[in-house]
């Protein structure tokens, strides 16, 4: 299966994990957050980027998960109504975290927060079966000027 992640150029060349908290999981626990389509990659760097704005600097990272590479699924079923909403991230971190420390898949499989239907794949970089997730693809990517309000 391949997921994609759209990121500055300067960290383009690694599948490392970012240090910062997101919404499926607090800070010091780190993992890879990508998703199943160079679309809704786009539409996540929208909705999350500001101070760095949607310059001509980002590349699609192109990800390949081995077909043997276990993934664990949270299905919006299973999330409370409002579980999108920003006062629901401690819920959502807990999940992640617990996914996190338990290490039982090298992948969650999540409901994406822009489009509930789509879906957001967490990597733990930590995870033993890690080292078979590679980075297979660097793409050039530019923002439509339209998304950009040119």
């Amino acid at each position: 299966m391949r997921v994609f992640r759209i990121s500055l150029s300067k960290w383009s060349n690694k599948l490392t994990a970012s240090r910062y908290p997101g919404r499926w999981n607090s800070k010091g626990k780190h993992v890879i957050y990508t998703v199943g389509s160079r679309a809704l990659a786009c539409l996540e760097n929208v909705v999350h980027r500001s101070g760095e704005g949607l310059s001509n600097n980002f590349k699609v990272k192109v990800i390949e998960i081995p077909s043997k590479i276990k993934i664990t699924e949270v299905r919006k079923k299973e999330l409370s109504k409002e579980w999108y909403k920003y006062k629901s991230y401690s819920k959502c971190q807990k999940i992640g975290d617990t996914w996190i420390i338990d290490q039982e898949t090298a992948v969650l499989k999540i409901p994406s927060s822009i489009i509930s239907e789509e879906h957001n794949y967490l990597i733990n970089s930590s995870h033993k079966d890690f080292k078979y997730i590679k980075l297979i693809e660097i793409e050039d990517f530019d923002f439509d000027p339209r998304i950009k309000g040119e």
